[in-house]
């Protein structure tokens, strides 16, 4: 993917291999722990432990949902120490997130009654 004058990439051609990355790095955002841990991580990074308290989960839950969310390039983890911290792969996962909100807020508002209805098929 090629990016503009502006830093913002261009959009590219959605080939079945785009297609296929594409969906596996929304799973990241396909189950509300995992965005709850995402959205820690967009503020700042955490230990594993940090991130039990905040979003309520059991340890090995969220270590599970940790691996995910590296194993598909949303999160890093670096060893401090005895434990590992985590953060958000770059900045781009925040503004994925961020447009996560924006759209799900836009929602809200009204703007889908607004928009034109397809005819199902």
């Amino acid at each position: 993917m090629s990016h503009g004058v502006d830093g913002r990439a261009s959009r590219g051609e959605v080939t079945p291999d785009v297609a296929g990355r594409i969906a596996d790095a929304m799973q990241g955002l396909a189950a509300p722990s995992r965005v709850l841990i995402l959205a820690q991580l967009r503020e700042r990074p955490h230990a594993v432990s940090e991130l039990v308290a905040a979003v309520g989960m059991q340890q090995s839950a969220v270590s599970h949902q940790l691996r995910m969310l590296r194993d598909i390039g949303l999160v890093v983890g670096e060893k401090r120490g005895r434990s590992v911290v985590y953060s958000l792969y770059d900045a781009h996962v925040a503004e994925l997130i961020d447009q996560a909100i924006w759209h799900i807020e836009h929602l809200r508002l009204g703007a889908a009654e607004r928009a034109p209805r397809r005819a199902a098929s």
